[in-house]
């Protein structure tokens, strides 16, 4: 197994930006009407998840730190589905769109629930 040196190398966090792009590449083409709502709210919560993983791995010398930037980050993802519903239930995402998008975002949620049950395996030592 290769020492993970970055946050970039995290396959949570990778997989969290993919599907943030993908969202930004739908939401271009949401109503103009949506663009301070919906568009906003779902790009600045799908961003949230990459970003709060980055903050947790850099926190990671302190334990409790990087389990509470996990669960924001958790929370960013749970706040990201509700938000894709929304777009669902407008007719803005086609079915397929949005089940492929809310399993993602499961997976990314089980990654980090997993992650901040064993976060020995992820903590560095204190110089």
């Amino acid at each position: 197994m290769e020492i993970i040196r970055y946050h970039s190398q995290l396959k949570v966090y990778q997989k969290s930006v993919a599907v943030s792009m993908e969202i930004f590449r739908l939401t271009k083409n949401f109503p103009k009407e949506e663009t301070y709502s919906l568009s906003d709210q779902i790009r600045q919560s799908s961003r949230s998840v990459s970003a709060s993983i980055a903050e947790a791995f850099k926190r990671r010398i302190y334990l409790k730190s990087f389990c509470s930037k996990l669960n924001e980050s958790e929370a960013e993802a749970a706040e990201t589905q509700s938000w894709l519903h929304y777009a669902l239930a407008c007719q803005y995402l086609k079915d397929d769109e949005h089940k492929k998008m809310d399993e993602t975002y499961s997976e990314i949620i089980s990654m980090l629930v997993k992650m901040q049950q064993y976060p020995q395996k992820w903590s560095i030592q204190k110089p």
